[in-house]
């Protein structure tokens, strides 16, 4: 029933996810926001993920209260896309508040999946969300000719992620304090590491933020391009579901260098050939080990790094999808052209340099 749970708050999570990331860009642009204003408005989110965690070194305690707030407050933000979706600088404060909480309900369920499936198991319930990302990139795409229908599947999936986050974590004594959280937590003996998590998600600017838009511009149509999106799902399914002997023969450092490097080679095949479907489909097939590989490899990386695992996974989405998330979003508001995938693989290969500085002994 655990698996079951975990499972299920996975799927609906990363449902909105996908409604967030594939499909908002294209709406805010049938709305009429300019590139740079898409880039700013998907930089607000990351922006407080990145905020948020330093909160909790002093000051707060990541308890199941403050998961709950979370929870309604994702609720709100949604609510409140509704009416302030025609105004650039009102639908700010909605998209700010959703990556706050966002920012605080992920890595309070995800370091409970991983200590109780264990890395081995963990892949197999994680997919699940990766399964709902890819469904509602081929549902949707069907039914964005008023882009309100967005806006509703993105309130139920908001509310089934909540209903199954509750329902996991109430009663549940492992969710309890637990004198882990009372170490002391440094970012600075593993700066190299975190330098790189940030490099990596700056690249994924291009990829998160303007991919629909890039393919659309390039006569790619928007139902395939929902097919490209679900096709990099689906490998990153199978690695999932298949990772655990990579993740015995070889050290996890290696895996996320090799994870990085892959990247870079992704986003430099779409630079290169950015009208080709069959490299678009290609760099797609990528996308099992610059993210699922590098997800599951990073983050079990740092789990072996630091004792207080509920923060360092905080910090891990707030440094990486977080300050890399805001940067790569503006970055890609801003340089969004031909070029932009060049840069962006140029900024991977700069990741790629500093984990060659980083050793685990640090």
């Amino acid at each position: 029933m655990i698996f079951f749970k975990i499972s299920s708050f996975f799927f609906f999570y990363f449902v909105v996810t996908g409604v967030y990331v594939i499909f908002m860009p294209k709406i805010l642009q049938m709305l009429g926001y300019s590139a740079l204003q898409i880039g700013i408005i998907f930089a607000l989110a990351p922006l407080m993920r990145f905020i948020v965690p330093f909160f909790f070194l002093k000051h707060f305690k990541l308890t199941q209260k403050t998961f709950y707030i979370a929870l309604i407050g994702a609720m709100i933000a949604v609510l409140l896309f509704y009416s302030s979706i025609h105004n650039f600088y009102f639908f700010m404060l909605p998209n700010m508040l959703l990556g706050a909480c966002l920012g605080l309900i992920l890595p309070y369920i995800e370091t409970y999946a991983m200590e109780h499936l264990q890395k081995e198991r963990y892949g197999k319930s994680r997919l699940f969300g990766s399964i709902g990302f890819m469904l509602i990139a081929i549902i949707l795409a069907r039914h964005l000719d008023d882009y309100a229908n967005g806006l509703h599947y993105l309130l139920f999936a908001i509310g089934l992620t909540a209903f199954f986050a509750f329902w996991l974590t109430y009663n549940n004594p492992n969710f309890t304090p637990s004198s882990e959280e009372n170490e002391p937590f440094n970012l600075l003996h593993v700066s190299f590491f975190w330098i790189a998590l940030f490099l990596m998600q700056v690249s994924f600017g291009a990829f998160y933020n303007f991919f629909t838009i890039y393919e659309t511009d390039h006569h790619i149509s928007l139902e395939t391009t929902s097919y490209l999106w679900a096709f990099g799902v689906i490998c990153e399914i199978v690695l999932f579901y298949f990772q655990a002997p990579i993740l015995k023969r070889f050290t996890l450092l290696n895996l996320v260098r090799f994870s990085v490097l892959s990247t870079a080679i992704r986003w430099f095949l779409l630079f290169a050939f950015p009208s080709s479907l069959f490299i678009a489909y290609f760099s797609q097939s990528l996308h099992a080990f610059s993210f699922a590989l590098h997800h599951t490899a990073a983050l079990s990386l740092l789990y072996t790094l630091y004792t207080h695992k509920k923060l360092a996974a905080q910090f891990y989405y707030g440094i990486s999808f977080g300050l890399g998330g805001f940067v790569g979003a503006l970055l890609a508001g801003y340089f969004y052209g031909s070029y932009l995938y060049l840069y962006a693989s140029a900024v991977a290969l700069l990741a790629l340099i500093s984990l060659l500085f980083f050793k685990v002994r640090e």
